[in-house]
Formats: structure tokens, sequence, C-alpha cells
């Protein structure tokens, strides 16, 4: 736990509650303790310290920021400072074509179990296979996973 301006530990209070609530997690001393607990290889935390982050009375220190926001799918910079991540300049390029329901498509594709995963990706290449245009025939999904 590390002491910080009053003001600084208020804003990461609020984005980490907006995180979790984006995360559908209830802001809730317990079951934020007991979700990072699973998740952190050191000394656990107690509903106490838990408490703490969430009231904007202190900020967590680095190795739990970044357990915290690998749980949250965040980063550790969002969380402390609230800025968005660099985005490479080829994802931005990409990201212009990508809709709401293609966002919406790659995260139910994510909720599938891995085998699932696989027969969509099978799919998706076999159809590309028909449609030589639709982009480089040396790219090789499999070999990305």
């Amino acid at each position: 736990m590390t002491l910080n301006p009053p003001n600084q530990a208020k804003f990461f209070a609020d984005r980490l509650r907006s995180a979790l609530k984006a995360a559908g997690i209830r802001a809730s001393a317990t079951v934020v303790a007991n979700e990072f607990n699973l998740r952190y290889w050191g000394e656990g935390i107690s509903s106490h310290a838990a408490r703490n982050w969430l009231m904007g009375v202190s900020i967590p220190k680095q190795d739990k920021l970044v357990v915290l926001s690998k749980w949250l799918k965040t980063t550790p910079e969002g969380l402390l400072f609230g800025t968005p991540p660099n985005i490479p300049v080829e994802e931005v390029a990409n990201e212009t074509n990508v809709t709401l329901v293609d966002q919406r498509l790659i995260s139910r594709y994510f909720s599938l179990v891995p085998e699932h995963r696989r027969v969509v990706r099978e799919v998706v290449e076999g159809l590309c296979a028909l449609n030589p245009d639709t982009g480089d025939d040396s790219f090789n999904l499999e070999s990305e996973l």
C-alpha cells in the first residue's frame, strides 16, 4: 500500500470502480480482495486493503497494479492515470474498418470454447480460400495461436 496525494488516490478509486463495473464485477472490498488474491503470486491482500483502494485512501504498489490491470483487462497506466494505452499505427488503421457488429462478433468468438474457436478459424480460412482477393495467402491462423 502506497501513500499518495489524496486526489490521486480518489481518481484511482474512481477508475478502479469503473473498470470493475465494465468487467461486470461488483465493487465490493471482499469480492475485489478474493478475486485479486486468486491471481496474485505474492502475499494476498485483506478486504481492508481492497476497501482502501476502492475508497481512494491508498493506491496499490506497481506489482499489484499490474495484476489488477490484467484481471480487469486494462493497463496499469489506465488505472493509475486514466490514460488510454498506446495503439500501434497498424491497429489504428485496422480499427477504422471494425464496426460494432464486428466487435460483438469478436467478443462472442472469445467466449467460445477452444474447440469451437478452431472450427470458426477453419471456416474462415475455407471461405478466404474460395475468394483469394480477401487477403494474404501466406497468413496462417493456426500458426498465430
